[in-house]
């Protein structure tokens, strides 16, 4: 075997490994995200309800027991302790899974998550969204919100900005995802710097899921300063 058939054998054996790789990653993302879809399910079901029912029947014995101080500031504080728990038990929930995504779909997931954000951390963020619900399957919705979710997780991380964008185009064959933001941007060499932030593990996750579904994930710096991120992710052919 010549050199430039051994060289076209073993470019064709990594193309095979990376797309067999692509596939694996694929896989175990999706069965990531059931497994978090169950385990907040039982959170909401089991403890969700348990905790519910508790908080009732304190309220119940706060109402017969004696009017004495030091037994009603005793029960007042297991009903505050109580109530946190349920919030801590909420946003457990919430970090696992987004459940409005499911049930008010993408566009109000993608919409108040932005609105979260922004009055969170006290920056100004806007969002331009089609006036219908997104027309992708339920795989789209769930990268799109992820990545929406880690884009802004490295807004506040690393970007100091004080304005973000979020912006998404649905059309007959793709829909895109744009976020942008007015940072510090990228230092030196624009590919240097996309490489150096591509090596995140979040942002490196959604550029895999992205690629799952036959899109893209990329960075690139803005006209003035900031960063633009950009997914695009084809759809499916109708059958």
């Amino acid at each position: 075997m010549s050199p430039q058939e051994q060289h076209q054998e073993h470019s064709q054996q990594d193309t095979l490994r990376s797309a067999d790789l692509s596939d694996l990653l694929g896989h175990v993302h999706t069965c990531w995200d059931n497994e978090r879809r169950s385990l907040s399910r039982q959170l909401h079901d089991s403890l969700g309800s348990s905790l519910t029912a508790l908080t009732m029947h304190l309220g119940l014995l706060m109402q017969k027991m004696p009017q004495e101080p030091a037994l009603q500031d005793r029960a007042a504080h297991m009903k505050q302790l109580l109530l946190q728990i349920v919030e801590t038990n909420r946003q457990m929930q919430i970090k696992l899974w987004n459940d409005k995504l499911e049930f008010l779909g993408v566009r109000v997931a993608l919409s108040e998550a932005v609105e979260q954000f922004g009055q969170q951390h006290k920056i100004a963020a806007r969002c331009s969204l089609p006036e219908d619900e997104l027309s992708c399957p339920r795989s789209h919705g769930i990268v799109l919100l992820h990545t929406l979710e880690e884009a802004l997780r490295n807004i506040i991380a690393h970007a100091q900005a004080t304005e973000v964008d979020v912006i998404v185009d649905d059309n007959e064959d793709e829909v895109m995802l744009t976020v942008k933001d007015n940072g510090v941007g990228l230092s030196g060499p624009v590919a240097a710097a996309l490489e150096s932030i591509g090596d995140k593990f979040g942002l490196r996750t959604a550029r895999e899921r992205a690629a799952y579904l036959g899109g893209t994930l990329t960075l690139s710096a803005g006209a003035e300063r900031g960063v633009t991120l950009t997914m695009v992710l084809p759809k499916p052919p109708v059958a």
